[in-house]
């Protein structure tokens, strides 16, 4: 494709074109090697890609999108005013506006994101459509797995991607759609048949600052015309002022408030909840989730309000939300055989750990033991208040590194530590994870749960910028191996 026929795409941003020639891949990274590629100098908080504009020529370069133009450099450049929302625009013409082939749900929150894409996921599957999936744990073509780095794609990736799904006979994608990915223009061009708000609760203030400058990247989504109808939750204080000028069509679920879908007669146990779907107060059918805690109530009243708005039936809705077992990495009950439990979850905000540990309390028998950390070069505010959460709620934390990036971890402990420490909850500080992970798994009884909150579905851990293997249910497994070999009585 020409360069000039991408920057046509692009037009809303393009202030300058210097040249013209055939384009035949596109790059972020000026280390990739590309035959006829389009690099985009994007200026980020930290590193300004015009400085690596020669070395991606080197790598076989063809033109340059710029929001500066830098004449030492004798390629085609088109100068934009904004490099990020033209990235995304430019990659959608690229890849052949694969989104018109399908129709696209996207889903936000500071929580329940990933739970809530595969429970819509397999209530669009049951009525037989084929179904893409995008977001944390991986992108999925039906059960088919496509690795990704972040909750959202990159423009590239994300049009790469939506591309082999439409080619694959894909009908709907359904998209997480994180608060980083809105602020940096990564979906611009693409509309949503339908987008739900979960909630909203301290997370990302490394990145935004604040819970303002937060709320109103989410609510970017709602309101740049970008969604034909929405799913909200009446419960979370957000909504009252997301619903401000929102004009398209609307479905609110809620468990504690007058909504369109609302859940009653909630049962709490063991193997999941129980609960009546209440269908705007007129009809109402019986649910038995396989998934634990009240917050993953919350994920199937937001499923069933997008399989509704999609004009799903609500018997089918209902057999759908009952045919997921589990998701990974979310309140994920690890396969032991153990006389006590352990839980793998993804928990790492104020806000989802106290979910998850609510959520064991309700039907534990013995002590809850609770293994997590706080990520390193993120919210640093959050890691006392996590502190404060398990010592009240846990019998026992193990405080650890979860992902210390470029972070002296026990900097970020010492941090936790500060929290909990007033509570007087009982903790250890274990700071190698594996190791933190066997002492906990060593001292279980019969009747306890074991909770490894924070890293969920990933399978490594980044310390000092680099990524090594560290899969937990892996880890498990191996360390239960070792422990029954030695002789251990409850392994």
């Amino acid at each position: 494709m020409r360069l000039s026929h991408l920057a046509a795409e692009a037009l809303a941003y393009a202030q300058e074109l210097t040249g013209d020639c055939e384009i035949r891949s596109l790059s972020a990274d000026s280390r990739e090697q590309t035959n006829q590629g389009l690099f985009f100098c994007i200026k980020g908080a930290h590193v300004d890609a015009h400085q690596y504009a020669e070395q991606a020529v080197k790598n076989g370069a063809a033109a340059l999108v710029v929001t500066e133009l830098q004449p030492h450099i004798k390629v085609p450049q088109l100068k934009v005013t904004d490099d990020r929302a033209a990235m995304a625009l430019i990659a959608r013409a690229f890849f052949g506006f694969a989104d018109r082939d399908m129709k696209l749900i996207g889903i936000t929150g500071t929580k329940g994101k990933t739970t809530t894409s595969y429970l819509v996921k397999a209530i669009l599957e049951r009525a037989g459509f084929t179904c893409g999936l995008i977001g944390t744990t991986g992108n999925m073509i039906g059960n088919q797995w496509m690795n990704s780095s972040l909750t959202t794609p990159d423009p590239i990736e994300l049009h790469r991607t939506l591309r082999l799904m439409a080619d694959a006979g894909c009908q709907y994608v359904i998209m997480e759609v994180s608060a980083h990915a809105i602020w940096m223009r990564r979906l611009e061009g693409l509309a949503f048949e339908a987008g739900c708000f979960t909630n909203l609760s301290q997370d990302h203030l490394d990145f935004f600052g604040t819970m303002e400058a937060y709320f109103n990247a989410k609510r970017d989504f709602f309101t740049k015309n970008v969604v034909k109808n929405a799913v909200l939750s009446l419960d979370d204080p957000w909504v009252t002022r997301l619903l401000e000028g929102l004009k398209m069509p609307k479905i609110s679920y809620a468990i504690c408030t007058n909504a369109d879908l609302f859940a009653r007669d909630i049962q709490i146990e063991e193997g999941g909840v129980s609960f009546m779907l209440s269908l705007w107060n007129e009809k109402y059918y019986p649910v038995q989730l396989k998934l634990m805690g009240m917050f993953n109530i919350y994920n199937a009243l937001a499923a069933a309000g997008i399989g509704l708005i999609l004009g799903m039936e609500p018997e089918l809705i209902c057999k759908a939300l009952e045919s997921v077992n589990s998701v990974p990495g979310r309140a994920e009950v690890l396969d032991t055989n153990t006389e006590y439990k352990v839980v793998l979850d993804y928990s790492h905000s104020p806000d989802a750990l106290e979910n998850i540990l609510l959520a064991i309390r309700e039907f534990i028998k013995g002590r809850l033991i609770v293994v997590f950390g706080c990520g390193g070069d993120r919210d640093q505010s959050k890691r006392p208040i996590m502190g404060a959460i398990a010592g009240k709620m846990a019998d026992l934390s193990i405080l650890t590194s979860d992902n210390p990036r470029a972070e002296d971890p026990l900097d970020i402990l010492g941090a936790i530590e500060e929290g909990i420490k007033p509570t007087g909850g009982l903790y250890q500080v274990i700071e190698n994870r594996k190791e933190a992970i066997k002492h906990a798994l060593s001292i279980a009884s019969p009747g306890d749960v074991v909770l490894l909150a924070g890293k969920g579905h990933e399978t490594y851990q980044e310390v000092h910028g680099i990524k090594r293997p560290f899969d937990e249910k892996v880890i498990v497994a191996e360390l239960l191996k070792e422990m029954r070999a030695e002789g251990h009585k409850d392994a």
